[in-house]
């Protein structure tokens, strides 16, 4: 490990909006130019540009013409992204490999979503997400339409794997509420309790309104370099990388969501040189309260069946033993797909937490995932 290992040296948010307002390109050109600004940087000093945008927002989504739309000079890269929510781990690490091989200096990652609309809520925009083709239009043609009721299935196929129950789903939606009270970027603050949760609607049994994330109309942009000279904040160096890509097959013989994601973790540590009791916090992909659960034990952060025990006993929570997504997550902190985790463990390693401040925090685990749990993508971080 150098001094001169890329790091996180600017961070930069856009307001978090549960209302319509911003095309995801203005927001993505606000959070860039915070980004820069953060990290002591004029935009004519960025080399590189890395662009993710959401597939619920076709018409907009972001894409290369993001350097032109926020006014950017000549640049040494610039891509358009994409491996669902895994993209923000592989735009982190083609930044780590480009500015390692001298191909860019300073390198921009930059995520902007805006499902919500005048004419429409988020819902509909995501539901329309992935064509009418082949498996997804056999899905749309029975009423599956979105994510909601295919992470229902892998909840209902988990639950009866592992024996557990509901409340195991709403220990994980009490710990990220618990850690958003003290999030002034979350957009959900109020106080939750188990009543409350268990009074939410039900959506597509056995996920409730509170099991599932909030989407916003925001954008996070990060950048990466090796001079830290004008950031004033502690650089976040990025100290290890791995993915994992399963190939499903959702048909008789083969499991249809668990299983091949460890291989992701297990790069990451072994490239930081580390193992999972190092790790002070972790930040997860969180768009369901079922998917941190299954993240827990696939990446083996506890034992096959004990994710379920491990909420319950509040060890996710603030003042828990495993600090988990401790912005709110993508529950009820905001949802900018693998963005949310990033950020929130920048913030974490900068000291920058607040009243949610892990105390001592310098190692932290993002994860990201696509699709059905079909990608996955974790960094290792650490304060430099």
């Amino acid at each position: 490990m150098t001094a001169r290992r890329p790091a996180v040296i600017g961070l930069g948010l856009t307001p978090m909006s549960v209302r319509p307002g911003g095309s995801a390109a203005e927001l993505a050109a606000r959070a860039l130019h915070a980004a820069l600004g953060d990290a002591g940087l004029a935009p004519t000093e960025l080399e590189g540009l890395l662009v993710g945008s959401s597939q619920g927002v076709r018409p907009d989504r972001v894409g290369v013409a993001l350097a032109a739309q926020a006014g950017l000079g000549d640049l040494r890269m610039l891509e358009h992204v994409e491996i669902k929510g895994a993209t923000t781990v592989a735009m982190v690490r083609r930044a780590q490999l480009a500015i390692d091989t001298g191909e860019a200096r300073t390198v921009a990652c930059v995520f902007a979503d805006a499902p919500l609309r005048a004419a429409g809520g988020a819902g509909s925009t995501y539901a329309h997400s992935g064509g009418n083709s082949g498996l997804r239009g056999l899905e749309r043609a029975s009423g599956v339409l979105g994510s909601v009721p295919t992470y229902a299935l892998l909840a209902a196929r988990w639950l009866a794997v592992t024996g557990g129950s509901p409340d195991d789903l709403g220990a994980v939606a009490l710990a990220a509420r618990a850690w958003a009270r003290h999030n002034p970027d979350a957009v959900q603050r109020a106080p939750l309790d188990a009543k409350a949760y268990r009074a939410s609607p039900m959506v597509s049994t056995p996920l409730r309104r509170l099991d599932c994330a909030r989407p916003v109309n925001g954008a996070a942009a990060v950048v990466l370099g090796t001079d830290a000279a004008g950031s004033r904040h502690t650089p976040v160096r990025v100290i290890g990388s791995g993915r994992a890509h399963p190939v499903r097959r959702r048909r008789a013989g083969h499991e249809s969501w668990f299983g091949g994601g460890r291989g992701a973790i297990e790069a990451a540590l072994a490239e930081a040189g580390l193992s999972r009791a190092d790790l002070d916090v972790l930040e997860l992909y969180d768009p369901f309260t079922i998917v941190t659960l299954c993240l827990l034990e696939e990446y083996g952060l506890c034992e096959p069946g004990e994710a379920g025990p491990l909420a319950r006993s509040g060890a996710l929570a603030p003042g828990g033993a495993l600090p988990t997504n401790t912005g709110g997550g993508q529950l009820s902190g905001f949802y900018l797909q693998g963005m949310t985790p990033l950020v929130e463990a920048v913030i974490q390693l900068r000291g920058d937490g607040g009243d949610r401040q892990v105390p001592g925090a310098r190692t932290a685990l993002v994860g990201g995932i696509g699709g059905r749990i079909d990608h996955h993508a974790c960094l290792v971080l650490e304060a430099a």
